[in-house]
């Protein structure tokens, strides 16, 4: 899943709804009237967390815990635990349709095939899913293993998402990952032998690489001929390795000539830039993840897991507990859910701007009302204060960035914060 950075206040969970019942309580009181008015509700998402990994990478801030030997995670205990979650969220989405379905983690491919198969039945069993329903899979390369990816789309999973981050050893071997460069290559060909639609993170600007380096592993991804490409900046997260032992990066500079070289081959190779860091072939953007840069709503179950889910009057937020353990206890006491709380209508337009802004094709204005029950009257000031500066582009059609606000989107996104 990608990151969703938000900035407000929190309050813990009301008491917990231990049974359908009280559970269904708690889903009316969300249906009473509030201070916002959705005129329609948006697409809505499931975001499953798998949590273990078999090493924790230097530079990754996300809920990941390692499981050494990549046997060592209770798997029927934690999809006991995803199910009875599940459950619990039901009254909150009640006839709700899923759009799009993404198992993150941490390295959901350590899941045994039988484990797979039976979470994605629980989930079928669970909830109505569109006949459209775009199913995406994480996967490392150093856990493929051709007959398992086969049982793996035999058991619905549409679409992979390989994080290959290299195609250089030495880099891999900076980034801490488990794969060589050979390994890598074969993952991409086990994921072309059995999916039409997948995707290939890579990572720049990494550890000592030059701009031929660089060239090197982009050329050698878009050789694969992938229907989606998501290319990062390597960024130093707090509480990490690389944090606190920060490796040698290349200068401003240098990321900058690696970002424009980015943009000129995926042109040149067909692949239209949608998303700061996302890049796809016609008709293979990743739904899911347009859902969440659209202020659509998603269910996140898991350890860790975040929920953003609409209501006529409110949008709530939740987290789930982080610890594996801690979720699994947690699940059995029938309060899986740490901190909840509603977006006040101070921080609405930031969110949304936070969100939509991402898109270089930008957004229609009508959206920021059917996605936060306000006039965008609410950020008008903010709007033509950016539009001043030369960030945003507007019109009664169309809000986006300019070429100049895509570069400096985290100034024109702070321009928004209490709107």
């Amino acid at each position: 899943m990608i990151p969703i950075k938000i900035v407000g206040a929190t309050s813990k969970a009301a008491k917990p709804a231990t049974d359908i019942s009280e559970a269904a309580g708690v889903a009316a009181k969300y249906l009473q009237a509030g201070s916002l008015n959705l005129q329609a509700l948006p697409p809505l998402s499931l975001y499953i967390h798998f949590p273990w990994c078999v090493k924790k990478c230097p530079y990754c801030d996300f809920n990941s815990h390692e499981a050494k030997d990549g046997q060592t995670f209770p798997e029927q205990e934690y999809l006991d635990a995803l199910r009875s979650d599940l459950e619990m969220a039901l009254p909150l989405i009640w006839g709700r349709k899923i759009y799009t379905i993404f198992i993150g983690g941490g390295t959901p491919s350590l899941m045994s095939a039988a484990g797979l198969d039976r979470l994605l039945s629980d989930v079928r069993t669970l909830l109505p899913l569109d006949s459209d329903c775009e199913i995406t899979m994480e996967a490392n390369p150093g856990t493929f293993e051709a007959e398992k990816f086969k049982s793996y789309r035999a058991s619905g999973i549409n679409r992979l998402s390989i994080g290959i981050q290299s195609f250089n050893s030495r880099h891999l071997k900076a980034l801490g990952r488990i794969h060589d460069d050979n390994e890598a290559k074969r993952a991409v060909e086990i994921a072309l032998a059995n999916f039409d639609n997948f995707n290939l993170d890579l990572m720049y600007a990494l550890p000592s690489q030059t701009l031929e380096e660089a060239r090197h592993d982009v050329e050698s991804a878009m050789a694969f001929n992938p229907p989606h490409l998501s290319l990062y900046h390597l960024t130093m997260e707090p509480n990490t390795l690389f944090a606190k032992y920060p490796p040698a990066l290349p200068d401003d500079d240098a990321s900058a000539d690696m970002q424009d070289l980015i943009a000129e081959l995926t042109a040149a190779n067909g692949y239209g830039q949608y998303e700061v860091s996302a890049y796809a072939r016609q008709g293979h953007r990743a739904r899911h993840n347009l859902n969440y840069w659209e202020f659509g709503d998603y269910l996140g179950i898991g350890a860790g897991a975040h929920s953003k889910l609409s209501f006529p009057h409110r949008i709530l937020r939740q987290a789930r507990y982080k610890q594996p353990k801690a979720y699994m206890e947690q699940v059995r006491l029938g309060a899986p859910v740490q901190e909840e709380y509603e977006i006040g209508r101070a921080d609405m337009g930031f969110e949304f701007m936070l969100n939509t802004l991402r898109l270089h094709g930008g957004f229609d204005p009508k959206l920021f009302a059917e996605r936060t029950g306000l006039s965008l009257n609410a950020i008008e000031k903010n709007l033509n204060a950016a539009e001043a500066k030369g960030l945003l582009y507007r019109d009664h059609k169309l809000i986006k960035p300019t070429e100049l606000g895509q570069r400096f989107l985290n100034d024109l996104q702070q321009m928004f914060l209490n709107g």
